[in-house]
C-alpha cells in the first residue's frame, strides 16, 4: 500500500468523466488499498479514484469516528429517492481548506460492487448521502465548487493555487 498524491483544482483531470471498471481484480484492489491509505493520510472521509489521477469509477470512504471502517464503491449508480434537498457544508481533498454549503437530495439509493466484486444496494441518508453524492460527482467530472457562484469558485481555485505554490516553495527549501 502507498499514499498517492491527490490532485487539486484546477487540474483538468478533475473535469473528466471516469471510465467503468471492467472487473474487480487484484490490480484494482491494490488501487483501492492505496486510495484508502491516501484518504486516511489526508484525514478525509471520502476519495474518488480520479483524485489520485486514475480515471476509474471507484470511491472509498470511511464515515466512522474510529476511522477503521473503510467502504468501497466500484461502478456506483445513485438514484435520488426524494425531492427534498438538504444543505450541508462540504469540503474536498482536491480543494483543500475551502468549505461551502451545497444542497443535495436528502436520500438516495446506491448500487455498486464491493471490494470483492459483489453487487450491493443500499439507501443512503444524512452524511452518507452527502458523501456518496459528492464522490459520485467526481466520477462525473464535477467538483463541489462547481455548485457555487462563479466568484466563490474563482476565489477557491486561487486560494488552492496559492497554497500549493507555498507548499512547493517550502518543499524546495
Amino acid at each position: 500500500m502507498a499514499v498517492r498524491d491527490i490532485i487539486t483544482v484546477p487540474d483538468p483531470r478533475l473535469k473528466q468523466v471516469s471510465k467503468p471498471v471492467e472487473r474487480v481484480d487484484d490490480d484494482l484492489r491494490a488501487l483501492i488499498d492505496d486510495m484508502i491509505e491516501t484518504m486516511y493520510a489526508a484525514e478525509g472521509i471520502g476519495l474518488a479514484a480520479i483524485q489520485v489521477g486514475v480515471d476509474k469509477r471507484v470511491i472509498v470512504m470511511d464515515l466512522s469516528e474510529q476511522r477503521n471502517a473503510p467502504r468501497v464503491f466500484v461502478n456506483p449508480v445513485i438514484t435520488p429517492l426524494c425531492e427534498e434537498k438538504k444543505p450541508y457544508t462540504e469540503g474536498c481533498l482536491s480543494v483543500p481548506d475551502v468549505f461551502d454549503e451545497v444542497e443535495r437530495p436528502a436520500r438516495c439509493k446506491v448500487e455498486y460492487l464491493d471490494y470483492d466484486g459483489n453487487a450491493k444496494e443500499e439507501i443512503a441518508e444524512d452524511l452518507f448521502a452527502v458523501c456518496i453524492q459528492h464522490e459520485m460527482d467526481h466520477l462525473e467530472g464535477i467538483v463541489f465548487i462547481d455548485y457555487l457562484s462563479r466568484l466563490k469558485r474563482e476565489r477557491a481555485v486561487k486560494k488552492v493555487q496559492k497554497m500549493m505554490k507555498m507548499r512547493s516553495q517550502v518543499a524546495a527549501e
